[in-house]
């Protein structure tokens, strides 16, 4: 029996025994129940930190690039996932947040006038290359190498956030909920990522990105 991608038969096999399903059969339907569960969560991670800025009128104490650069390593890392036809319980969140990463910089943009000639350079470099990168018409190779970089990317994404935070003194309009929400997502899909078989530097990223959220706050 299989729904949504999910293999039931083995679960359901063993309660009809009486038995309770082995961890080979058990730990694989949990992967994937919250797999899509961390799909469904993604949203409205960024709602929050959406609505902060829209509500205040103001974007104090928030770090342009690094919104910019989460933008560009969720493109990267969702145009691996598709080119190399993950399931979508194992990527599916990639989408919603690449979607309201972009709604984000353009909030952030819209608050932060005027707008300097480099950030609109930026993000006509992004317009331009992205559509090829989603579509995988690059070389394998140089495919390989971005997908390498993502990680080094959203790694300094937060970095500015943690130093502008530190020199402030502040969290300014940063929101906590969206904030919590990205830890409690890094998590659970640690484990996701490891009944996916997903690429080892794609686990150690999820390990370093959520101690780093945690500094943000600290």
């Amino acid at each position: 029996m299989d729904y949504l991608g999910i293999d039931l038969s083995c679960a359901i096999g063993s309660l009809k025994d009486g038995n309770f399903p082995p961890k080979d059969c058990l730990l694989p339907l949990i992967s994937k129940l919250l797999g899509y569960a961390i799909v469904a969560a993604s949203t409205t991670v960024k709602l929050p930190q959406i609505l902060k800025i829209v509500n205040h009128k103001s974007v104090r104490g928030l770090s342009l690039i690094a919104f910019e650069l989460e933008v560009v390593g969720y493109t990267i890392a969702l145009a691996y996932c598709l080119h190399n036809g993950l399931p979508f319980s194992a990527y599916g969140e990639l989408v919603f947040l690449l979607i309201q990463a972009l709604i984000l910089v353009a909030v952030i943009y819209y608050y932060s006038k005027p707008v300097g000639i480099t950030t609109w350079i930026r993000a006509l470099l992004y317009c331009a290359v992205a559509p090829t990168i989603l579509a995988g018409r690059i070389d394998p190779i140089l495919f390989e190498a971005l997908y390498a970089s993502q990680h080094a990317i959203f790694f300094f994404a937060r970095v500015p956030q943690i130093w502008k935070n530190f020199s402030n003194k502040s969290t300014g309009e940063l929101s906590f909920l969206t904030c919590l929400m990205n830890v409690a997502g890094s998590l659970v899909r640690v484990f996701t990522s490891l009944q996916e078989k997903a690429p080892a530097m794609g686990i150690l990223f999820l390990l370093y990105s959520h101690i780093l959220e945690r500094f943000l706050y600290t």
